[in-house]
């Protein structure tokens, strides 16, 4: 590897020879690289070309000294270490010894999960290899990178919703929630769900016919807007796919009045019951103490 001297701010070049994944090519490298190796070079006396054991021809090593090649064996075992010693920095770590293959995939990872990463493509250029499938295991995504990706992806934005919930005050502080009234009013837009776990809920999709449904439009939910100790919450809704794609169309789940009412079902009105008089006063439908309200339907 003989590489060309440039300007410190821009990365220096470098020639490969063949190796067992590729052939000879030309690399950019870090300036500070660039630098060792020309400082190393101007100290070290000229040494004679070496032959390629791969390729036969002749070729200029860059770890040769007094005529000899420098082992692979050396480097990892003796120059790395006393590098690593005198850098203050351990020669080892939960995956082994420090090497001078552990070194090129290292850089490789890094330049795949650096700001503005290398493609799979010009990091096999840049490493030599004729197939990507040689790439893909020094490609090892960080989990920085991963989590960025994630997140970027919007795929748990996407799969959430944040909605309004009514929280009746009296009623928690009266004892009535704890005797199975509901105190939880979730606002679904067009009514009210009471329906305690309803983040957990399998039937979403069908409130209108569900028994802890209140449409907005009834007296018991105006009668629950009138209250003046309501707490407004946000609570987080996570959502199927069923759900996601409807709210993504537009749709929404139907209310009684798009239901339709069964020609037989019989309107009940809402009664309000207060305490009665005390006894001996007057009875009956006209008493003070009750009084009737027709729901609208």
């Amino acid at each position: 590897m003989t590489p060309s001297r440039s300007w410190p701010a821009t990365p220096s070049v470098s020639s490969t020879s063949p190796h067992k994944t590729g052939t000879a090519f030309t690399k950019s490298v870090d300036p500070i690289l660039g630098q060792a190796v020309d400082a190393w070079q101007a100290i070290r006396p000229d040494q004679p070309k070496f032959t390629d054991r791969r390729t036969g021809e002749c070729v200029d090593l860059l770890f040769a000294i007094r005529a000899r090649r420098v082992s692979t064996h050396y480097v990892n075992n003796t120059i790395i270490p006393m590098l690593c010693r005198k850098a203050g920095a351990p020669d080892t770590d939960v995956r082994g010894n420090i090497t001078s293959h552990r070194a090129r995939s290292t850089v490789a990872s890094r330049l795949y999960n650096a700001k503005e990463p290398m493609t799979l493509f010009e990091l096999q250029a840049w490493l030599g290899h004729r197939s990507p499938q040689s790439t893909q295991y020094y490609a090892k995504i960080t989990p920085n990178t991963l989590s960025k990706a994630s997140s970027e992806a919007g795929y748990f934005e996407r799969n959430v919703r944040t909605i309004e919930v009514l929280v009746d005050r009296d009623a928690v502080a009266s004892g009535d929630a704890a005797a199975g009234d509901p105190w939880q009013h979730y606002d679904l837009g067009h009514g009210y769900c009471t329906y305690t776990f309803f983040e957990q809920c399998q039937d979403r999709m069908a409130c209108a016919k569900c028994d802890f449904y209140t449409p907005k439009d009834s007296t018991k939910s105006q009668i629950l807007e009138a209250k003046g100790n309501l707490q407004r919450m946000l609570v987080t809704i996570p959502l199927t796919d069923d759900e996601r794609q409807a709210v993504d169309d537009g749709q929404t789940s139907p209310t009684p009045r798009q239901i339709g009412i069964p020609p037989n079902a019989a309107l009940l009105p809402l009664v309000e019951v207060r305490r009665s008089a005390p006894s001996g006063s007057t009875k009956g439908p006209n008493a003070p103490g009750v009084h009737r309200r027709k729901e609208e339907s």
